[in-house]
């Protein structure tokens, strides 16, 4: 709805921001400011300050088309479903950026209750997601997402984990052999990205990097056709150096 603002409101520089905000809010994907404006009615010319002064005080962000989507301030305002929403529609976007910066499908994993688990993810038509042909939960030992979350375990965890989920030979590159693996796991720099090249799937290559936050572990994924290896390690630094402001929308 335009705005219809009462000339001698004392607060109509409040108001104006609200309004911007509701519209903001109801774009998750993100607005831009000439649609801002037509939906509030406020002159561009004047928008410009008024969404400067919401940036810097983190109440909207602009992502890398130019358009406006919630900042992590208004997040903290939420509360209860409202605010889990909130909070991953921005980690959607953030993953989205993600994608489209290191030119390949990205994921947000997790160990919970003893199982791997894919919470989130951003793929597209020049990004596409890699084919899960055998449940990720079962291949923690070839894929670069399993493999992240496995060095983040202690040794009875490991031992849990592949006692329950037996390594299977998926491709040639496949470690099928439990001391092998925990020699690769216990050896990996935390530091450095897991990768995983072509030892779940033949055709596809992936990284991974550890998302810690307290006891819980996790990770930030990507993975690419085979045909682009070139671009792995470029895209697999490019990951570790982004994680923290995904961690960071984790943890708000």
């Amino acid at each position: 709805m335009a705005l219809k603002p009462e000339p001698t409101a004392p607060f109509l520089s409040v108001q104006y921001a609200l309004r911007v905000l509701e519209t903001v809010s109801k774009h998750g994907s993100g607005v831009t400011d000439t649609q801002i404006s037509r939906e509030t009615g406020l002159p561009v010319g004047h928008l410009a300050s008024l969404l400067l002064t919401l940036r810097r005080e983190g109440y909207v962000e602009q992502i890398t088309d130019g358009a406006y989507v919630i900042g992590s301030s208004l997040l903290l305002l939420g509360s209860g479903a409202a605010r889990r929403q909130a909070l991953e529609t921005k980690l959607q976007q953030t993953l989205v950026q993600l994608r489209d910066s290191v030119g390949a499908a990205v994921y947000i994993s997790r160990y919970v209750d003893g199982e791997i688990r894919v919470t989130q993810y951003a793929d597209g038509p020049r990004t596409p997601a890699v084919n899960e042909w055998v449940d990720f939960r079962s291949a923690a030992h070839a894929s670069a997402i399993g493999k992240c979350l496995l060095t983040q375990l202690d040794q009875n965890g490991r031992r849990d984990h592949i006692a329950r989920h037996k390594p299977a030979r998926l491709t040639s590159r496949t470690i099928t052999s439990e001391k092998v693996l925990f020699s690769k796991l216990d050896s990996q720099p935390a530091t450095v990205p897991v990768l995983d090249l072509q030892e779940y799937a033949v055709g596809t290559v992936c990284a991974a990097v550890p998302l810690t936050a307290g006891a819980s572990a996790g990770c930030l994924a990507l993975s690419m056709p085979v045909e682009d290896a070139h671009r792995l390690r470029e895209a697999a630094d490019t990951l570790n150096r982004r994680a923290a402001p995904v961690l960071l929308s984790l943890a708000l």
